[in-house]
């Protein structure tokens, strides 16, 4: 078995033993009750919601490579993004909707650099978005647990905070690894993005109009799931929705499941019983989540089959494109001083 296919296998297991262990403890007949009775109104309002979201998602991207020096257009950043989605929320494969924006963005005539550290850039901007959001909403959330809870909670976000820190000032620093190690193109390629980072993060005039889109990334799929939560008549605020959605998305990009199945679930019922809503409760919340999420990226598939290059399928074979940056064309395209 190639490691492809033993990666996805992997990837169904994790999604199927999540779901059973949820399964173990949850009234089946009250969750498809509740989501018989879902308000219409509501769930049309949440997909709209979810559907500014791609353009919200594509402008983030878009602006993350003009601040480092790659730029693509807007209307094409958001084209490829809504693509991205497509494949991250639909196919069961192990090409991600990450690895297709960088390929499709080098085919559309970024270098391999920016087509790379943009998409990784991206998505360091919405976690540290996210970092910024939970903190800033704890004064507000916290009185809403209990003591316990909060006891807990209060040492995990400051060192999540610290590593926050700790990890940017890392990022930042990828270039001033010893010379030894750039005999390697994996580290001088590790030294270009320390680059872009300084970049983006050390020139507020940049940072500051990417970093207010991937706040508004969270507070869009904060608002989007309490627009669901009310459709489902829980008991629940847009604050809580504000703290706890963040998180789960965050677990979500870790790619050990089928589009975040299984993953989302648990983590949806944990997060949202630290607040008293039902298992039940939460479990159709998240269910319903990924299906609004799923249905709406569809059209993006249509899209790369409208926009897709002659002979292009879905095996997007990502990795080869290291080995067309020759070394000698890495080692001028930008200096550590730089």
């Amino acid at each position: 078995m190639s490691k492809k296919w033993l990666a996805l296998a992997l990837k169904f297991l994790v999604s199927g033993f999540l779901i059973w262990f949820l399964a173990r403890g949850i009234d089946f007949a009250d969750a498809v009750e509740r989501l018989a009775q879902v308000d219409p109104g509501m769930l049309v309002a949440a997909m709209l919601v979810l559907l500014v979201q791609t353009c919200i998602g594509g402008l983030r991207w878009g602006m993350t490579l003009r601040a480092i020096g790659a730029p693509l257009s807007m209307a094409k950043s958001i084209q490829l993004f809504y693509i991205g989605s497509f494949f991250s929320q639909v196919l069961p494969s192990s090409v991600g909707g990450d690895a297709v924006r960088m390929y499709k963005s080098y085919r559309a005539g970024l270098e391999l650099r920016g087509a790379v550290n943009g998409v990784i850039l991206e998505r360091v901007i919405t976690v540290v978005a996210l970092v910024v959001l939970v903190v800033g909403s704890q004064p507000w959330f916290l009185p809403r647990v209990d003591e316990g809870t909060r006891a807990l909670m209060v040492p995990g976000i400051v060192l999540i905070v610290v590593g926050t820190i700790v990890g940017l000032v890392a990022l930042m620093a990828l270039d001033r690894l010893p010379e030894m190690f750039r005999r390697w193109r994996v580290f001088r390629g590790l030294g270009f993005l320390g680059v872009d980072a300084r970049r983006l993060f050390l020139n507020p005039g940049k940072l500051f109009p990417v970093l207010v889109l991937g706040l508004l990334t969270h507070i869009n799929m904060s608002f989007c799931v309490f627009l669901l939560a009310m459709g489902l008549e829980l008991s629940v605020t847009w604050l809580d929705c504000l703290v706890l959605v963040p998180p789960v998305l965050m677990v979500m990009t870790v790619p050990i499941s089928i589009g975040g199945w299984g993953v989302r679930e648990t983590a949806m019922v944990t997060m949202f019983g630290l607040i008293g809503v039902p298992n039940e409760g939460a479990l159709v919340l998240s269910v319903l989540f990924g299906l609004v999420g799923m249905v709406l990226s569809l059209p993006g598939g249509l899209v790369w089959l409208a926009t897709r290059d002659k002979g292009e399928n879905m095996d997007f074979k990502t990795p080869d494109l290291a080995s067309e940056m020759p070394s000698e064309e890495a080692e001028n395209q930008i200096t550590p001083s730089n």
